[in-house]
């Protein structure tokens, strides 16, 4: 039997371009029994827009919301009992949106970033789900079709940027794109996990 501190948790971050999917394949992956986290720039969205802020992304102050809440939810799963964790977004997909809002990334961000290279916190290997050739938006995804390919582009390079590889899960059923997940996770065993 393997002991809590010989255990190796293997985290894997889903992105893509808004309106690809994510959020129903992660709800999909939760119920196989892997632990799953919630994309926080949609959290912090809807929060504010509670507040009587109707574009919060306007503020440069998004990005160190954002950053935090991910940050604070990833220490918060590290004493999950899953070794599976699937991560809807990362502080790369924050620098990917500072760089498309045309804000230069803070200080906060970089250090996030700094602290998840140097201590492995994410798998390598980034799920990167592709669009599905059309975008439906919402009060907190406010962005066309065409604007999207342009945010995909960017997370696509932010990734190569800081060392990760992407791997495409084509456009297809949730069930049938959750399946490829799984393969390309099945075999995987990153480094030892840091706080």
């Amino acid at each position: 039997m393997v002991s809590k501190e010989q255990k190796v948790m293997r985290r894997y971050i889903l992105t893509g371009t808004p309106g690809c999917g994510k959020t129903s394949i992660i709800r999909a992956l939760e119920t196989t029994g892997a632990s799953v986290v919630s994309e926080a720039a949609t959290d912090i969205i809807a929060d504010k827009q509670m507040q009587g802020i109707a574009e919060p992304w306007e503020n440069e102050d998004f990005i160190d919301d954002i950053i935090r809440l991910q940050k604070q939810r990833q220490i918060d799963l590290s004493d999950d009992n899953s070794d599976l964790h699937f991560y809807d977004r990362s502080p790369i997909c924050t620098y990917a949106l500072a760089m498309y809002l045309n804000f230069k990334p803070s200080a906060n961000l970089m250090q996030e970033i700094k602290r998840i290279t140097n201590h492995n916190i994410y798998d390598k290997k980034v799920l990167f789900i592709d669009n599905l050739g059309s975008i439906e938006n919402t009060g907190a995804r406010q962005i066309s079709f065409e604007e999207s390919l342009d945010f995909e582009k960017i997370h696509l390079a932010a990734y190569e940027k800081f060392g990760f590889s992407c791997v495409h899960i084509q456009a297809g059923p949730i069930e049938n794109r959750v399946q490829l997940i799984l393969e390309h996770t099945a075999d995987t065993f990153g480094p030892d996990v840091h706080m």
